[in-house]
């Protein structure tokens, strides 16, 4: 390899694809977008060639940054330099440093800095935003196939606001069909107005760049997924007239994972989830891209386990949800399935949860010991997944106690926890509360979704307090 640089090659589209070339050192990678019911001729002659052309290489550096990864010395943006404002690098930065923590810390680089931009005079940019041309429907919801999209679009219909879906399958997820077949298998049990589709194909997280190279003494990949995926949303947004885009995240995304001794930062796998981050990028694209529009979570006031009481809402649907990253539906031998098993079985009906995991335990499954001790806190950092935290995983586990749930890790959680009723009232009583502060919802929307998850919480809290009632 000649070299440990970043550079950003060329971008192509037609009607309804783009794809961008880039490279690290004399690797040279593309990565390709495919969009349904996009038409970005159309798009250019309505919003412009050049803004639209801004568009595409947001989109670009936001998918193209999980290079970062192979710890880079330089990044060279080449023609799309002029792109590059002092409100970009500042973004790009803030993202690369908060989501890389997670990298850095795994691959134990302490010292290691994010590449500088190229020295730049920002000569030309920093344009004003578009005002976008509003659609008939508001609100499009990314929906993943899990039981957050499932609550989200739930709490959507029970106010009867109106939205469409927004689902993108990934390489790195396996295939494409699969991916958006499992996906739809539950949008179709709810009442979106449109449901949109994209795919995207990448050649570089497909590659064994990290196997052949040894010598980059690097292990592990992380990506950016939810700020590029917001970014490559929009040419939903400008199609479409949407002007909100929603997403699932619920509250545990704002907490890390650890505080790493090494640097004193916190270190947070959910952090692109985060309020901080969600706000970060609302203000950026209003600010500088499309000034009408806004991006916020639904769940943001809320954790897990009134996400989990809810679903009790929706049981003939659940069968249709998957959360597994690894082989979709359920790889059960994961973190995330083995989180999502665990509060399934504490909060929905036995049964019905053992039909979807094919009555498979995944206490006693030896692959599930680690993430299980991590997520009870027993281990330097809980697990790096979207999941939620410790005392939520040991209500968890004190619901499948009471149930008489047995297993090798409810034999180490009988073991190690012994929780009073003290204990558990204040687990119940942070965890089952809706909070109003730092939430973005629109004024417009705010008061029917507050109302709707405050019957949820209630809910919650009651179901939890018969089941704890000595």
């Amino acid at each position: 390899m000649t070299s440990k640089n970043i550079f950003f090659e060329n971008h192509c589209r037609s009607a309804h694809h783009l794809s961008f070339t880039y490279g690290f050192g004399d690797h040279r990678f593309e990565t390709a977008y495919w969009y349904e019911g996009i038409d970005f001729y159309k798009l250019e002659d309505e919003y412009g060639t050049a803004f639209m052309e801004n568009i595409y290489f947001h989109i670009m550096a936001f998918e193209i940054n999980k290079m970062l990864s192979l710890a880079p010395d330089e990044i060279d943006f080449g023609k799309y330099n002029s792109h590059i404002t002092p409100s970009f690098e500042k973004l790009w930065n803030t993202v690369a440093n908060k989501v890389w923590a997670q990298w850095r810390y795994e691959n134990d680089l302490p010292d290691y800095n994010i590449p500088p931009f190229p020295e730049l005079h920002y000569q030309s940019r920093e344009e004003p935003p578009m005002y976008l041309k509003k659609g008939k429907i508001e609100n499009l919801l990314f929906s993943g196939g899990g039981k957050d999209s499932l609550v989200s679009m739930q709490l959507l219909e029970s106010q009867h606001i109106p939205y469409a879906t927004f689902t993108y399958s990934h390489s790195n997820y396996g295939s494409a069909a699969k991916q958006h077949h499992l996906i739809e298998n539950l949008t179709n049990k709810c009442s979106p107005t449109r449901m949109h589709r994209q795919w995207i194909f990448d050649s570089f997280v497909d590659s064994p760049i990290l196997l052949l190279n040894p010598e980059l003494n690097i292990n592990s990949i992380t990506a950016a997924e939810t700020p590029a995926s917001i970014f490559s949303a929009l040419p939903f947004v400008l199609t479409y007239g949407y002007t909100n885009i929603l997403l699932g995240h619920e509250r545990s995304a704002n907490k890390g994972n650890l505080i790493w001794g090494k640097t004193g930062e916190e270190v947070n796998h959910q952090w692109g989830k985060s309020f901080e981050a969600e706000i970060l990028i609302n203000n950026y694209i209003q600010e500088k891209l499309i000034t009408n529009f806004s991006y916020f979570s639904l769940l943001q006031p809320i954790y897990d386990v009134v996400i989990f009481n809810l679903l009790n809402n929706n049981l003939p649907i659940i069968p249709f949800c998957h959360s597994c990253n690894i082989e979709k539906p359920w790889c059960k031998k994961c973190a995330k399935c083995a989180y999502v098993w665990l509060n399934y079985m504490a909060y929905l009906p036995t049964e019905l949860v053992n039909d979807i995991f094919d009555h498979t335990n995944l206490f006693d499954l030896p692959e599930n010991e680690i993430w299980f001790r991590q997520m009870l806190g027993m281990t330097a950092h809980t697990p790096f997944e979207c999941i939620g935290q410790v005392d939520e995983v040991k209500l968890g586990f004190e619901l499948c106690r009471r149930k008489g749930l047995t297993g090798k890790m409810m034999n180490y959680y009988v073991q190690h926890f012994n929780l009073s009723k003290e204990e558990i009232d204040s687990i119940i009583e942070k965890y089952t509360k809706v909070y109003k502060t730092n939430i973005s919802y629109p004024d417009g929307i705010r008061d029917k979704l507050l109302n709707s998850l405050e019957e949820g919480s209630q809910i919650a809290k009651e179901y939890l307090n018969r089941r704890f009632k000595v």
